[in-house]
């Protein structure tokens, strides 16, 4: 199998990330990682269209030469291949809170960010929109104050004890913060503890490159 991916860009981050996280707990995926740059638009080329036709990161090329195109998608199909140790978590209840988790991280984390991001000085070449900005900055916050109180507790991981696909999701949004300048604000202690926490983990530093 080959991942198509952007080493800065979230979406392929979360995966590469999850993959790092499920090699060092003993998963042996067999996953070339592939390079898409995209500030120079290789995502545009018929090339990468013909993998991905809306010309975005990341891709799964899978071995039969079809291909996966969501980031969550191809997670969750991993997870079903390779579900040792797990990282979606065992139980049901388990597995709802962690997905739950997770798409706190994506939709009210990871998307504020890239709208903020792509409408102030957008990687790609995007127009700035500083209306789009300033919508996405008031809407930030709802989902912090959410993580926060989760974190809260002294938990080491989002879900738990254990490292789950709401840490890659989060940490990809954050690194990406970093990278657009977008700062997150000091009130939000425990999530920006837990980040720095993170980041120290051989598998993060594996991945993350800011």
């Amino acid at each position: 199998m080959k991942l198509y991916m952007f080493q800065v860009a979230p979406n392929p981050t979360k995966v590469r990330l999850y993959l790092a996280e499920k090699a060092a707990a003993g998963a042996v995926i067999d996953i070339q990682q592939v390079s898409v740059n995209l500030p120079k638009g290789e995502q545009r080329t018929p090339e990468h269209r013909a993998r991905n036709p809306f010309g975005r990161l990341p891709v799964l090329e899978l071995n039969d030469g079809s291909y996966l195109l969501e980031s969550l998608t191809i997670i969750e199909y991993l997870e079903e291949c390779y579900p040792e140790p797990p990282m979606i978590g065992r139980s049901p209840l388990e597995r709802a809170r962690v997905r739950e988790l997770e798409r706190i991280a994506d939709l009210g984390v990871l998307l504020p960010v890239g709208r903020i991001i792509h409408a102030t000085n957008s990687p790609i070449g995007l127009p700035p929109s500083p209306e789009v900005a300033e919508h996405f900055r008031k809407i930030l916050p709802e989902a912090l104050r959410y993580l926060e109180a989760q974190l809260a507790d002294g938990r080491e991981f989002v879900a738990g004890t254990h490292p789950s696909i709401a840490d890659c999701t989060l940490e990809a949004a954050l690194q990406f913060a970093r990278f657009g300048k977008v700062v997150i604000d000091s009130q939000f202690q425990h999530l920006l503890q837990w980040d720095a926490r993170y980041r120290e983990r051989t598998t993060a530093k594996s991945v993350l490159v800011m």
